[in-house]
């Protein structure tokens, strides 16, 4: 759907249902940065519901890595409140008869590339901006 993201090599998804524990069926690296993309499975229908990123640059232009990288921001970062996703994106698929969630995520900053983390996901939420007109729904804002 996006074609700024075929660049980036290093990138997979997984599948996250409400039987199964997140940090289970996670496959993203604990030692890098980027981006991530969550699409809801919901009635036969695909939909891209967020877009969140880990790590950032620093000044002197080196990558900030999140401790335990991708894997750790999407499966205990916070959202809906003080919860990490691990309890909170279960509850959502509950509340919302959500039958699963596809997460994509992309390595952005490596020996190949170095794109900010920040920079790339405000281009999806940008481009999904420009053909919705809207954020992406689990985006409060940007």
């Amino acid at each position: 759907m996006f074609d700024e993201l075929t660049k980036y090599k290093n990138n997979n998804h997984f599948f996250f249902t409400s039987n199964e524990k997140l940090e289970n069926v996670c496959n993203a690296p604990k030692n890098k940065s980027g981006i991530y993309i969550v699409y809801e499975l919901k009635n036969g229908r695909i939909e891209l519901v967020y877009v969140d990123y880990s790590g950032k640059i620093q000044n002197n232009g080196r990558i900030k890595h999140h401790t335990g990288g991708l894997f750790d921001r999407i499966v205990n970062g916070y959202q809906f409140g003080e919860i990490p996703r691990k309890i909170s994106w279960k509850q959502k698929l509950f509340k919302e008869k959500i039958e699963a969630l596809d997460i994509y995520w992309y390595d952005t900053v490596n020996s190949e590339t170095i794109d900010i983390p920040a920079f790339v996901a405000a281009t999806i939420i940008q481009r999904f901006f420009e053909i919705n007109g809207r954020l992406p729904r689990w985006n409060k804002e940007l």
